[in-house]
Order: structure tokens, then C-alpha cells, then sequence
């Protein structure tokens, strides 16, 4: 057996919970995590976020034990409560006025039980989940071209492509290991690579051209682009006349927004040579993948972004062959899975529909549920605006944090306090379970067993590898009980995952046949007995009962697509302005989205100290140009207003933004930044097809913020600070790190002392060591219990004096003799640490001053000479791009005559 054989044998193989490429992972009990060699997604390869995941599993400030009004309480008293509130808002109001939020990182199984629970016994479609949020508009996209929700290629296909076109997808940091296939693709044949995106990000160092299109102008690009292929004859009409239908009606959509290349120019602003080559590539080259994610999908008009593009493969033929097709990649672990039980409010199980009555029957008899919902529920905004004015007065929430990560953040905070009964399922506290009357402990990642479904069709296993904390406990089994309470035993009786799973497989085949045949079907996995689900390895769909799947597991190449006649349907698309629009008032527009090593509202990746360290805090990106109009320098505070909300951010002056436009990252919460949410900004103009709500162009004002004073603050306490100024938080080895600064000036006297000792947090009979200069507007504090460092605290008038935040973290909770406790306030403390710079390779701790370093003295000229050296970009290369800008930048400062 080789090493790596003894290695895989020994360690649990499970799946990664972040994104949607569903990597293999190797996990041990003791939290050691590598990739899986022998997984088809990653083929050993894990991300700087998938490689950090041991370091999640500390169990320190977990959820583990039912709360009822902040106090423990029994498993039995919270369920019977939870099933109690449901069953008399029932009884008195309707099934109507309760409601179900899910999570795209629940497991298949969890996801199966509560949309049996909620739309087949309490008999409401009043479920839906953040994946609302996240690819609703594919969903839509899919089922009006397709007739089903279904990705009809593969990842292989992006490595067989001649042409990848990326849009609205920063895939170097949001889908790190596809990106790297597709990097090591274009290495080894050529692919030719364009990025669509207003903003030049990482995932742009590989491409040969990057179109970098206004917000809102992906459909009339694509239109454009059809009406180009019809023009240059381009069109496979005899696969189109055999396969599909809608052609002609949307060409003439098309041809009223974008006819002909110049109005396509004008309307994404552009250059119209750019337009021109993107458009010739395409109609040349055959093998032609178009990857999209949230820039298409989070919007307005999102699904007629997807059916644009779409269009277009359908007008080629280009779809089901290798190295073809249009493939979106989804942005969490199981939104496919929770889109195959129907876990959004507008879906039935198995890929069934509400818009047709056979469905409805055959579900029906299936769960044996004669109060099955009729008709679709309530879609995520709708839904919290119904919690906010009554309509709904029963929620619970299961694995995720609307709080932060909903448009109008701090409207749905406001429903929250308003509903009458909160029931909140999570592993850890969140800005959600605050408004929770009941809290419930859930198992979390490496502690349950179930599937996922990754964004090419392909059903993994995660695994449990290490027993829950306290009195945690699966998603399931909760929902399970509350049903059991409610007086559905007899179909809810399930022992473990494998009996969930089983069902739904079953039910994907049952009666799955005739005019309407569905594609979904994994009817052959249905007798399954627990150990052959316990070994379950990777599989895609369709699976069905007795075989007849395609064997390289693409779809509709020679048509059979899940509509009535078999056709696939091309859908009018025409171009409209983005829902809401810069003005004079507030003339530039936000852009919202994630950075490469933080995940959704940060409730597990803010807690693993080098992840922080790449983004520190969240940043406000702005061209150079925006920003000498609105009067805000770089590395000062701006504050950043909309209609629904408003913060204060750090600027960040970039030429890599598009002008007109600002980025701010998604993540932060107010458990990490004073900011809160960027999403108590953004506004609630839904696509009227899918729900999804536009994040991606909110008009927004920005103003400068004086600054009077900075600091930074050490201690051990991680509570979320007291308003009037900035503040960010990262984790360090010993507690946690704040950087401050503030735009009123520092309370003076006793308030002065009373603020400080807030800020210190220390215990009452903690030593003091001070140091104060009025004069030049300098304070240093430092605290300690029982001879080690409990806090310090560093204040300026600028950040010039301040230490570096790494420099003062490695002394957080050492001792400090007697005579060297009067350097802890020194401008440099003694027994500091050497300065590293912002850190780049997350998966090594290699920070930008080794990277400048390295480069000078041993005259690196390439990245491979960069990893040969300090092994950065090594493992899941995803600081790759920007390892590639800094050896550009500290080459060109090195030449000779350079400024």
C-alpha cells in the first residue's frame, strides 16, 4: 500500500462545506484535514478554506445544549414548545401563517424532512432557504429553457472547452479548485479564457480578454451575441429545428434591445473592439463552456440573464457534448441537493411542479399527506416582510443568518423582534439567534452523516468523524421530533440518514415515467441498505431504476429535454436598466460579493485567525476617479449611504473598479466590524421569475469620514464593541486583535477612564501600565492578570505610531516580568514580533513582506520560482493571481529609474 493508500485508509472521506464544487475531503477525529485524491471534483486539491477546516472544529463557544428565552432547558421542553407555538398558530390563523427559513449547507437529508414537514403535513409551501439568495435565477433560468432544473455538463467540460467564458464569476477566489483545473487547462492546450465582469478581479490574470461591462448589461450582451451568431449564420438550424422552439421570437427580443454591435457597446460601456472580438471567438469556436455564478444569478433580472445566455448555446447546439454547454456554479455545498427535495418555497419535491395537478396526486400519494400545499409559498423577502407585518407569526430558521446576510438587514432584524415566536436551529450564536425564543444545538460539519449535491450533478457523502458537542444533535432528527409531536409519528419514523435517503430516492423514481418523465431520478439508489449508504462513493444523476443514465454524464446533446414535446425552449429576453438607478443624489452604484477566504456571515471561517488575515476588515472599493469626486483618500473612513441603510467603511482606491461603481465584501457582521451588514444597504428589487433579490447595483452616495484618532486594541473578550466609531475584529492565537479610529474626539476625565477600561475589558484587580502624552495626542494602556497580558491598548492622532496588529498579538496572554511590563507601552513593546505584512498565502502563513523579500534578494521572476522558494500558491492556488501582481509590482519597483 502506498502512503497515500494508508493515508486515505485511515481518515474519514467526507465533502467540504463551502462552496458548490464539492471537494473530497480526508478528515481524522483529531481535526487533520487533506483533500481526497480520489474525489472527481478535486482530485486531492482543498482551498484555503477547505485546507483551515480542522481548525473550525474547536467546539469552544458552541451552541450545545437548548435554550428557551436565554436559559438551558431539556431537548423535551424546547420541542414540545417549538411544536406547541406551531400548532396553535395552525389552529388559529392557518398553515399560512407559519414559515420554514432553510440553509444551502444543510445536507440533502435535512433538507427532505423539512419541506415533508412543512408543505406535506403542516400543508404550507411556506419554506424557503438562502440559496434564494444565491442561484434562485438559474433555477428559473434552467426550468423555462430545460423544462427541469438541471446543469447539463460537467467539470470535465471545462477542461475539453476551447473557449471558457466566465460571467458575473470571480472563480479564483469563490470556486478556487475549478479555477485551478481551468488554469492547468489553458496550460496545457491553450484554452482561450474571457471574463465578463465590471470589476478586473483575480480570476481576470488568466484571461485573454476581459469585457468589464456595467451593472446590469449581461442581457443585452448576450442578446447582442445572438443576434450576431443569427447574422454571421451561426445558428445550427438543423439541431435547433429538431430540438428546439422559441427561436425566431427570441431573436426578435434581441433584436429590439441590441442590433447590432455598436448599441451593445453603448449599452455595457465597452470598448466596441472588445465586444467585437468576444463575439467572433465565439461564433468560431465549437467547444464553448459559459461558466456563470452570482453576477448573473444576483439580480433583478436574473433568470432572463440566464436565458440569454442560454439562448445562445441552444442556437449553437453547443450543449450535452464535451467541452460545451452553459454550466452554472452554484455558491454553497448542497443548494443543488436542496433544489432536488424542493426546498425552495415555488418547488416540489423530485423536481415536481406546482403547475401541474398529476404532480400534486402523485406527491400526495406518495407522503401519504392529504394536506399537501396547492399552491407555492412565500419567497425569502416576501417571506421576512410577511414575518414583519404579521402575516406570519411562527418562524424558524435553520443553519443560517438572515440577519446579516438578508437585503434590508436591518428590516428583517426589526421583523424578528416583531414575529411572536423565533425557533433558531444553529451551531454557533449568530446576529439571528439573538431574536430567537428557542434556541436548538445543531450538529454541525464533521459531527453528521448525509449528501450533498455539488454543482455538477454529482452526490457526494459527508460523514461524521467526531462526536457533537454537549447536547448537540442533526437537523433531522429536531425536525422529526416537532412533527412526531405534532402528530405525525407514522411518517416521520426515521432511525438515521439512510432511511431519509432512501425515500427520496424512491420517491425521485416513483411513477416517473410517461409524457412527462423527469430527468431527476436516482430511483436506482433506493435500496441502498445502511452500509452500502455508508460507503455511498460519488455519484451523479440521473441514476434511474434500471439503468439507461448517459455514460459520461452529460445531458441534451441529441435533445430529450424535460418539456412536454422533448424541446428545449428558447425564452425572449429583452434588455432592461438595472430596478434602481444612480442619480445626482446618489450617482454611484454597489456592488456586493465575497472575498477569497471568508465564508457567507463568517460563523466559521471568522473564527480561524489566518483566514482573517488576507482581508483584515471589510474594505469599500472605489476608482481612483469616484473617489477625487466624493473627496475620500485612501486608507481613510467613508461613509456609504443608500436608501435602506448606511455605514462607515475603510476606502480602498483600486483602477481594478469599474468607475461609476463601488465593491463592498458581504461577510462582515456586527459581531466583527461596526459596520454590520453591507446588506442593510442593499435594497429589495426581486427578479419577478425567480424572487432572487438584486445585490449587485444598489445607488449609493459616499462621503469622507475625518478621522481624529486611531488605535489598537488586544484583549481576550471577543464581545462586539460600544458605537460612536470604527472598529474591526480578527482573531489572534491568544484572543483578539481591533483596529479603531474615531471621528469625535476621545472622551476626556472620568468618562475618559470609564471608556478605557470598557475598551480593556480586564478584571477588576488587573494591574495597570500607562502611558500618556497629551501633548502630541499619544496613550498606550496595558493590563495585566496575574503577571500575563490581558489587553493593551495603543491611541493616536495617527496611525503612523501604532504598531502592526501581528506585532502586538504574539504577547496576548504571556507573562511579563515585573521589570519589563513598563515596555509594554513602548512605540515598539518589547518582545514584539517582526513585522509580516498583510498576509497572501493563507495556506502557509507567507506574508507580503517574505514575498518582497524573497523576490528581491533571490531575484524571483515567476510564480513556480515563488513556490519552489516559499511554497506559496502551492496548495489550492488561490492567491496564484495576486502572487503574479506582486512580482510584477516589486519587479517594476526594482527596475532601474523606477519611481
Amino acid at each position: 500500500m502506498t502512503p497515500a493508500a494508508a493515508e486515505a485508509s485511515a481518515a474519514t472521506r467526507t465533502t467540504c462545506p463551502y462552496c458548490g464544487v464539492g471537494c473530497g475531503v480526508l478528515a481524522r477525529a483529531d481535526g487533520s484535514i487533506a483533500g481526497d485524491p480520489d474525489h472527481p471534483a478535486n482530485r486531492g486539491r482543498l482551498c484555503s478554506k477547505g485546507a483551515a477546516l480542522g481548525e473550525t472544529l474547536d467546539p469552544a463557544g458552541r451552541l450545545i445544549h437548548p435554550e428557551i428565552d436565554g436559559r438551558r432547558a431539556s431537548w423535551a421542553a424546547a420541542l414540545d414548545l417549538v411544536a406547541e407555538r406551531f400548532a396553535g398558530v395552525i389552529r388559529e390563523h392557518g398553515p399560512d401563517a407559519v414559515a420554514f427559513y432553510l440553509s444551502g449547507q444543510f445536507l440533502t437529508e435535512d433538507y427532505y424532512v423539512a419541506n415533508k414537514l412543512m408543505k406535506g403535513y403542516i400543508g404550507s409551501a411556506n419554506i424557503d432557504t438562502n440559496s434564494r439568495l444565491c442561484m434562485a435565477s438559474s433555477v428559473a433560468g434552467h426550468i423555462r429553457a430545460f423544462g427541469e432544473d438541471i446543469v447539463p455538463g460537467c467539470y470535465e467540460d471545462v477542461e475539453e472547452a476551447d473557449l471558457v467564458v466566465l460571467v458575473g464569476s470571480n472563480a479564483a477566489w469563490c470556486h478556487p479548485v475549478l479555477f485551478q483545473r481551468l488554469a492547468a487547462a489553458k496550460a496545457a492546450r491553450g484554452t482561450r479564457i474571457v471574463v465578463i465582469d465590471p470589476r478586473r478581479t483575480a480570476t481576470c490574470e488568466i484571461a485573454d480578454l476581459h469585457l468589464p461591462i456595467g451593472a446590469g448589461s449581461d442581457v443585452a450582451l448576450f442578446d447582442g451575441l445572438l443576434v450576431h451568431l443569427a447574422a454571421q449564420r451561426r445558428v445550427d438550424r438543423a439541431w435547433v429545428a429538431r430540438h428546439g422552439a422559441g427561436l425566431e421570437a427570441a431573436l426578435d427580443a434581441a433584436r429590439a434591445c441590441a442590433p447590432d454591435i455598436a448599441a451593445v457597446a453603448a449599452i455595457a460601456g465597452v470598448e466596441r473592439a472588445a465586444v467585437e472580438t468576444f463575439y467572433a471567438w465565439f461564433a468560431a469556436t465549437d467547444r464553448t463552456v459559459t461558466l456563470y455564478s452570482q453576477g448573473v444569478n444576483q439580480s433583478a433580472a436574473g433568470s432572463d440573464k440566464v436565458n440569454a445566455i442560454i439562448n445562445c448555446h441552444l442556437a449553437t447546439g453547443r450543449i450535452g457534448r464535451a467541452g460545451t454547454g452553459p454550466f452554472s456554479l452554484t455558491g454553497q455545498p448542497n443548494a443543488m441537493g436542496g433544489r432536488e427535495v424542493g426546498g425552495l418555497a415555488n418547488q416540489l419535491a423530485a423536481h415536481m411542479s406546482f403547475d401541474r395537478p398529476a404532480d400534486l396526486d402523485r406527491l400526495r400519494r406518495f407522503w401519504q399527506a392529504p394536506r399537501l400545499a396547492q399552491q407555492p409559498g412565500r419567497k425569502a423577502v416576501d417571506l421576512f416582510d410577511a414575518v414583519l407585518d404579521g402575516r406570519i407569526k411562527a418562524l424558524w430558521i435553520m443553519g443560517t443568518n438572515p440577519a446579516a446576510s438578508m437585503p434590508r438587514a436591518d428590516r428583517v432584524r426589526a421583523a424578528l423582534a416583531a414575529c411572536p415566536f423565533v425557533a433558531v436551529a444553529d451551531c454557533w450564536p449568530t446576529d439571528t439567534t439573538r431574536y430567537a425564543k428557542v434556541v436548538l444545538p445543531a450538529a454541525g460539519w464533521g459531527e453528521k452523516d448525509g449528501t450533498v449535491t455539488n454543482s455538477a450533478r454529482q452526490i457526494s457523502r459527508q460523514r461524521a468523524f467526531r462526536a457533537a458537542p454537549g447536547e448537540a444533535r442533526p437537523d433531522w432528527w429536531m425536525l422529526s421530533e416537532v412533527a412526531r409531536r405534532m402528530g405525525w409519528a407514522s411518517a416521520f419514523r426515521y432511525r438515521n440518514p439512510a432511511d431519509i435517503f432512501r425515500e427520496h430516492a424512491a420517491l425521485s423514481g416513483f411513477e416517473n415515467d410517461g409524457d412527462h418523465r423527469r430527468v431527476f431520478d436516482i430511483g436506482a439508489l433506493a435500496t441502498l441498505d445502511d452500509a452500502a449508504y455508508g460507503r455511498l462513493a460519488p455519484v451523479r444523476w440521473p441514476l434511474p431504476r434500471g439503468g439507461g443514465a448517459s455514460a459520461d454524464g452529460r445531458l441534451f446533446a441529441a435533445g430529450g429535454f424535460a418539456t412536454a414535446d422533448g424541446r428545449a425552449r428558447f425564452v425572449a429576453t429583452p434588455w432592461r436598466p438595472t430596478a434602481e438607478r444612480p442619480d445626482a443624489r446618489r450617482p454611484l452604484l454597489l456592488n456586493t460579493g465575497r472575498v477569497r477566504d471568508q465564508w457567507h456571515t463568517m460563523t466559521r471561517t471568522g473564527r480561524v485567525a489566518r483566514l482573517m488575515l488576507h482581508a483584515e476588515e471589510p474594505l469599500l472599493d472605489i476608482h481612483p476617479e469616484d473617489a477625487a469626486r466624493c473627496g475620500v483618500d485612501a486608507g481613510g473612513l467613508a461613509r456609504i449611504e443608500s436608501r435602506h441603510g448606511a455605514a462607515v467603511l475603510r476606502v480602498r482606491l483600486s483602477r481594478e473598479q469599474r468607475p461609476g461603481e463601488v465593491f463592498a465584501p458581504m461577510h462582515w457582521t456586527d459581531r466583527f466590524a461596526s459596520s454590520g451588514p453591507i446588506d442593510r444597504l442593499v435594497g429589495a428589487a426581486v427578479d419577478p421569475v425567480s424572487g432572487q433579490p438584486e445585490l449587485k447595483a444598489t445607488p449609493v452616495s459616499v462621503a469622507p469620514v475625518a478621522t481624529l484618532w486611531h488605535g489598537i486594541l488586544l484583549r481576550q473578550n471577543e464581545a462586539p464593541l460600544a458605537g460612536g466609531f470604527h472598529w474591526s475584529r480578527i482573531p489572534v492565537a491568544a484572543g483578539q486583535s481591533f483596529a479603531l479610529a474615531g471621528w469625535q474626539p476621545l472622551p476626556g476625565g472620568a468618562s475618559s477612564e470609564a471608556w478605557i477600561a470598557a475598551l480593556l475589558a480586564a478584571p477588576d484587580d488587573a494591574e495597570q501600565v500607562i502611558y500618556a502624552d497629551p501633548r502630541r495626542g499619544v496613550f498606550r494602556y496595558a493590563s495585566l492578570a496575574d503577571g500575563r497580558l490581558a489587553a493593551v491598548l495603543f491611541l493616536g492622532r495617527s496611525e503612523a505610531g501604532l504598531p502592526e496588529r501581528d506585532v502586538l498579538a504574539a504577547l496576548l496572554g504571556q507573562t511579563v516580568e515585573p521589570g519589563a511590563r513598563a515596555g509594554l507601552v513602548a512605540a515598539q513593546p518589547t518582545g514584539a514580533v517582526a513585522e509580516r505584512g498583510r498576509l497572501v498565502c493563507a495556506c502557509f502563513g507567507i506574508g507580503l513582506r517574505a514575498l518582497h523579500d524573497a523576490i528581491r534578494s533571490r531575484r524571483l521572476t515567476s510564480a513556480a520560482e515563488i513556490g519552489a522558494c516559499l511554497r506559496a500558491g502551492t496548495n489550492c492556488g488561490s492567491c496564484l493571481p495576486e502572487l503574479a501582481e506582486i512580482l510584477r509590482d516589486t519587479l517594476a519597483a526594482a527596475e532601474p529609474g523606477a519611481a
